[in-house]
């Protein structure tokens, strides 16, 4: 299960819309215990495709985020996305890309009136629905 906070999600979907017509891209990160993880920042970054279908996270602004995690001593628990015209569902392209079998993506949906997020274990090429907990 992966936490995380209404603030945080709210951010997210600022960016994304923010983003329109292109995907929205970020990562995730906290601390994790076992199969539970909690999101202490959420970082949102450019989208390097500037694509409404696929997201490449700008370089330079990774490698920014990864030593600031390193700084303030959290893990890098996934990453996210949104899908500013398809259902929250890891495309094929998703999938193909998703490395980490330990990480968390996250997929926030603009397709319809609600925004619909989402977080999914990809693993082996399989994307599993992994309980999200959006927190006051």
């Amino acid at each position: 299960m992966i936490h995380l906070k209404k603030a945080d999600y709210l951010l997210m979907l600022s960016h994304a819309r923010a983003c329109l017509p292109e995907e929205a891209c970020g990562l995730l990160a906290g601390q994790s215990r076992g199969e539970e993880a909690w999101v202490e920042k959420v970082y949102c970054l450019e989208n390097a495709d500037h694509s409404a279908s696929h997201f490449t996270i700008a370089p330079e602004e990774q490698l920014k985020a990864i030593l600031d995690m390193r700084e303030r001593r959290l893990e890098l628990l996934g990453n996210w996305h949104s899908h500013p015209e398809t259902p929250c569902r890891p495309s094929a392209e998703d999938i193909r890309l998703a490395l980490d079998p330990t990480a968390s993506y996250l997929i926030l949906s603009l397709e319809e009136n609600e925004p619909v997020l989402r977080s999914f274990q990809i693993r082996d090429g399989q994307a599993n629905r992994e309980e999200l907990d959006i927190e006051e």
